[in-house]
């Protein structure tokens, strides 16, 4: 008896999992996904991820974190200029920065939705939250071991000389400043108002789970 209602559910969750995978696919081949802006990429990719952690929950949205794979392939290929230098200096610490910095921002995006969605009952407040998060926490897990791991070498400290900066700190607002501002503006919008509609669509606007 209850075995067909979580093979519905299961089917269910894999089909929304499998389109937003494939979203960030063709986000990365059209070059929405990743563009480059000086030594780092602005990236969009943090959308996907906002949505999945919004219509189907933490989990989800740490696995659509793999698109840190990719950026580790990119930094393999040398398509990006900073994790190609940083892979130079240590591919494990690379590795961790490109792959393991995106899965551990997609659950805690996952996470902080669903604390939203107990704290407070208004749907668009919790999914701007959510989605506002995922570019912000991507920039701060990604800029933060850059900062914990990288920071002494000659390539980091070549970049902070080059901007001014005199702490690590003033270094990630510099560095990420007005590209920071940018994503945060597109996941928000992008991701509240996708996240919002599909909820609606599930009759699962003001709270759920």
């Amino acid at each position: 008896m209850n075995t067909q209602p979580k093979q519905k559910i299961s089917v269910q969750t894999l089909t929304q999992l499998a389109i937003l995978v494939a979203i960030e696919v063709v986000m990365k081949l059209i070059g929405l996904g990743s563009v480059p802006v000086g030594p780092l990429y602005m990236s969009f990719l943090t959308v996907p991820i906002a949505i999945g952690a919004i219509v189907i929950g933490p989990m989800a949205s740490m696995l659509l974190g793999i698109f840190g794979f990719v950026s580790f392939m990119d930094a393999i290929k040398g398509a990006s200029i900073m994790t190609s230098t940083l892979l130079g200096v240590s591919a494990v610490h690379t590795f961790i920065l490109c792959f393991g910095m995106r899965l551990l921002m997609g659950l805690c995006v996952g996470i902080v939705y669903r604390a939203m969605t107990k704290a407070c009952k208004n749907g668009t407040a919790n999914c701007f939250v959510a989605s506002l998060s995922a570019p912000l926490l991507n920039t701060l897990f990604f800029m933060g071991y850059i900062v914990l791991v990288f920071y002494h070498t000659d390539y980091v400290q070549s970049l902070a000389l080059a901007k001014g900066a005199s702490n690590p700190l003033v270094f990630v607002v510099l560095l990420t400043g007005v590209q920071g501002l940018v994503e945060a503006v597109v996941c928000s919008v992008a991701g509240t108002a996708i996240g919002g509609a599909l909820l609606k669509v599930t009759g699962r606007m003001n709270g759920h789970r």
